[in-house]
């Protein structure tokens, strides 16, 4: 298998290792809402993305226009706070596992709508990897509603589980719209364009502090924001900051066909994270999904390596 690929798939692996921690801050503190843990932490990613900008803001300035301004706008809602606001309430709702199986049919979107471009292999060579990426995810669908992990009623289940669907839809759009901008703007790296975006997030995040304050029906003691704190910078550290730049290096290693495929590794970690964080093994049926997802992954690389497709180059 080419180096480009591996070492993409590699870059992949990583971001979704990161990325799969969001699925544990709405457990870890049930007692914020979905928004205040959105605000939270991307208020923490902005102030960080511009303290890390700040040395590389001459250079970059000229290079960015209106044009690119809203491009980073219209990203910081589809990847960030729209994603993660949908996401964290399908997770206090209708479950980590179910939720991240969910999101993880990202994959089968953005391949089908990357089939559109000139340069895209015949689908005929990636039916097999959807298929199997669909039914991971329908292996466990139906169990997400009769779920014993979750002390919510079935109304709220259901409601969680089209919120799931909202953040796939809203990751998806991201994902595609990301990628393309990165192919447009090669002068600025992947990390460069990851701290932009979070500057973007992290203004935008502040027009929803009062919001969020006027939504908010409890109080929280010290220690609780403490720990929301933490997490906050935590999630913007390792899964906005990190997981971004090397989502953005996969990008532009490998053609967006295959690097579809590769967000299941969000969805693989995401359900690992959750299984330790509810000391247990996965059932028969999760483990089966996890099977059938890799598989997919595995299927679409061996597609692209035939060398019917290009891969541009990294940074």
């Amino acid at each position: 298998m080419r180096t480009s690929i591996l070492w993409g798939v590699a870059n992949a692996a990583a971001a979704g290792a990161l990325w799969g921690i969001i699925f544990l801050a709405p457990a870890v503190l049930p007692d914020f809402s979905p928004l205040e843990l959105s605000v939270g932490r991307y208020l923490a990613y902005g102030v960080l993305s511009a303290i890390m900008l700040a040395s590389r803001w001459k250079s970059l300035r000229p290079r960015l226009g209106r044009r690119e301004w809203s491009g980073l706008f219209e990203l910081s809602l589809t990847g960030n706070l729209v994603y993660f606001v949908l996401l964290a309430f399908a997770v206090q709702t209708a479950g980590g596992a179910a939720s991240s199986l969910i999101v993880g049919l990202v994959p089968v979107v953005v391949t089908l709508v990357a089939l559109r471009d000139p340069a895209s292999i015949p689908l005929r060579h990636l039916l097999p990897a959807l298929a199997l990426s669909i039914s991971g995810v329908t292996l466990v669908g139906w169990q997400a509603l009769a779920s014993e992990q979750v002390s919510t009623t079935w109304t709220m289940r259901l409601l969680g589980l089209l919120c799931a669907f909202g953040a796939l839809l809203s990751w998806s759009a991201y994902s595609i719209r990301n990628s393309r901008w990165l192919a447009r703007r090669p002068d600025i790296s992947g990390y460069e364009w990851s701290l932009l975006i979070g500057v973007m997030t992290g203004l935008v995040s502040l027009v929803l502090v009062p919001v969020s304050y006027m939504a908010s029906t409890q109080t929280h003691p010290a220690g609780r924001w403490m720990a929301f704190a933490a997490v906050s910078a935590g999630l913007a550290i390792m899964a906005s900051i990190l997981g971004n730049a090397f989502w953005n290096k996969t990008s532009r290693l490998l053609p967006m066909s295959l690097a579809g495929q590769m967000i299941v590794f969000e969805t693989i970690f995401a359900l690992i994270y959750t299984f330790v964080w509810q000391l247990r093994w996965p059932t028969l049926i999760e483990g089966l999904a996890i099977v059938c997802m890799l598989a997919g992954v595995v299927l679409c690389a061996r597609a692209h390596d035939s060398g019917r497709h290009g891969v541009t180059s990294g940074d």
